[in-house]
């Protein structure tokens, strides 16, 4: 079946994850002064679980639930780099899910005991091999045993459907339509692709934006010359590409948290950073999607 909204609104009625979306967005005052653009904010560190993978995590629940895939032994399977595994454990422990995450061990102490407090239980793939690393060990684990039911969110077309018609839509009803630009970070690619289809229509142009080297630290995002292609990912759905570097995401970062209240981990700094590269060249409302909350990063050099 072709999930929908509404569906999805009904069948978590009642519950937290009613309260996944609509996430605030807010103008950059001090870091956004003097451009020629306004740089706005959508702060998805807002929703239940901490991140913006809330959204494509309960809309894959959902779908899989839909299409008759989870049996009462079943346990739900993906490879994460933390935060999309933290969204799963959190719908699953909310829709009486079982749930195995493969997580590279480099990801922060803090996603694995938040995913872990959820209910989820942890498969550690060698840190060396990132997340593709972890995608390798998801798929033979898949294969092992019947009762793990594949998420798979680098493929899955939920994940870029709740973008579609929730984030899109917010963004374009909380601008009244003004937006000019939508700046994101690539990872599973399903925001910036699911962003594209519900908002370029409408005349937004797409920035995407990736680490500028294989050996980055930018969590969540991929380098895509040098990792596995997520089935999802279009190149096509984009205006513009650019790259950002680890050290730069790094710098933003914390000038977010020091100059306008915005707590979040390196991802959000980068895109942040790259949309500023925008703002002092073109005019316009440029949206930036900032994925998560620095308290998840605490434990990593980026706060020390």
């Amino acid at each position: 079946m072709t999930l929908n909204a509404g569906f999805v609104r009904e069948r978590v009625r009642g519950t937290i994850l009613e309260r996944i979306g609509d996430t605030p967005l807010v103008r950059l005052q001090r870091i956004g002064a003097g451009l020629r653009g306004e740089v706005w904010a959508k702060i998805e560190s807002a929703n239940p679980g901490g991140s913006v993978k809330d959204r494509a995590g309960l809309w894959m629940v959902i779908a899989a639930e839909a299409e008759g895939r989870i049996r009462q032994d079943s346990v739900l399977l993906d490879a994460t780099s933390g935060n999309t595994g933290v969204a799963l454990a959190l719908v699953c422990a909310v829709r009486g899910h079982n749930v195995r995450l493969v997580m590279p061990d480099r990801v922060s102490l803090e996603r694995k005991r938040i995913a872990t407090a959820f209910g989820a239980r942890l498969t550690l793939s060698d840190p060396l091999e990132g997340t593709d690393g972890a995608i390798r060990e998801a798929q033979r684990l898949a294969k092992s045993d019947s009762r793990f039911v594949y998420v798979d969110q680098y493929s899955n077309p939920a994940n870029p459907l709740a973008h579609e018609l929730t984030t899109g839509p917010e963004i374009w009803s909380q601008t009244g339509g003004a937006v000019t630009h939508f700046v994101a970070g690539v990872g599973t690619s399903g925001t910036v692709v699911g962003v594209s289809r519900a908002l370029r229509p409408k005349g937004v142009r797409i920035v995407a934006v990736q680490p500028d080297d294989a050996l980055h630290g930018i969590e969540g995002w991929k380098h895509m010359p040098s990792a596995i292609r997520p089935a999802i990912w279009d190149e096509r759905v984009a205006d513009v590409h650019m790259t950002m570097d680890t050290d730069d995401a790094t710098v933003m970062t914390r000038r977010l948290a020091k100059e306008e209240g915005i707590f979040t981990g390196p991802s959000g700094g980068a895109a942040i950073a790259a949309a500023l590269r925008i703002a002092k060249e073109q005019t316009g409302r440029i949206v930036v999607l900032i994925a998560d909350g620095g308290e998840r990063y605490l434990s990593t050099p980026l706060w020390e």
